[in-house]
């Protein structure tokens, strides 16, 4: 991906190196639950309002590695262009895109969704309209998903902006709506559409990168990969040996190729109706 030398967002709040709040169970032990839940295709939001705990948000000033340094350049970057894209796609709809924060922060941290250890991953909390990033889970995309090079990670962080949009476009809390009036089974069915939708969206940010001339040759192939290795039955089938296909809730790697293909190809909000759609 072009990336070097171009604008960078000067909505990243840098949090690193500070001492986030204890997660309940002792630190390690929140960390491990939080790290099965992940593995096992749950969605680690649903435990961030209960990992709590106390601790100090302050700290000394966090000295980067050169790699680091690098790494929260790029991410920087990545969201600039996010909000070029959803500023113009929100315009042509009539409406305005209000730009999320993305928040680097090391070890753990604490958003308006509750406590959150590096292990859950990125994540979008919609109570704050933040993204949280853990850099170090890149030498884990990389090393035990299998999934490398820099567009990877940019499908990373524009998924989570993906959720952002749904925030603002009302679908999270029509979701929201679901998650008190079914059951588990059936709210992860609704669960799997979000997500997915997600996807697209971030194949539509893509789509307009590649049309921005951002992309490179593989840079496609390297997104794509990214949305397999976290499919859920990819993630299931290496933490156990096998799938739960009712315990899903992001979507197979097939599916999660799919919409983001679907997106990349389309460039529209009006191609992402994952909730509607008969066959995912």
């Amino acid at each position: 991906m072009q990336w070097k030398g171009r604008r960078a967002s000067s909505n990243v709040e840098d949090r690193r190196g500070r001492k986030g709040p204890g997660l309940v169970g002792g630190g390690i032990g929140g960390i491990v639950i939080l790290l099965i839940v992940t593995l096992l295709g749950g969605n680690p939001a649903d435990l961030l309002s209960s990992l709590t705990g106390s601790g100090s948000d302050t700290g000394a000033p966090y000295t980067e590695t050169a790699e680091e340094k690098e790494l929260s350049q790029f991410v920087s970057v990545v969201l600039a262009d996010t909000e070029d894209v959803w500023t113009e796609v929100f315009k042509e709809q009539g409406k305005t895109y209000e730009k999320p924060k993305l928040v680097l922060y090391t070890g753990s941290v604490q958003s308006a969704c509750g406590t959150a250890g590096s292990s859950v991953g990125p994540f979008y909390c919609p109570g704050d309209q933040k993204l949280y990033i853990d850099l170090s889970f890149y030498d884990e995309l990389r090393q035990e998903f299998q999934a490398p090079g820099d567009f990877a990670m940019a499908y990373v962080i524009a998924h989570e902006v993906g959720h952002h949009v749904q925030t603002l476009l009302g679908t999270s809390d029509k979701l929201a709506k679901y998650r008190k009036s079914l059951s588990e089974q059936e709210y992860n069915k609704y669960q799997v559409r979000f997500e997915l939708q997600a996807d697209y969206l971030a194949g539509v940010w893509a789509h307009h990168a590649q049309g921005m001339n951002l992309l490179e040759e593989g840079d496609l192939e390297e997104a794509l990969t990214a949305a397999s290795a976290v499919g859920d039955d990819t993630i299931q089938k290496k933490a156990r040996g096998y799938v739960v296909p009712e315990s899903f809730t992001h979507g197979t790697s097939e599916q999660r190729k799919r919409w983001f293909y679907q997106g990349f190809e389309n460039g529209t909000l009006n191609g992402g109706d994952t909730f509607n759609a008969k066959d995912l």
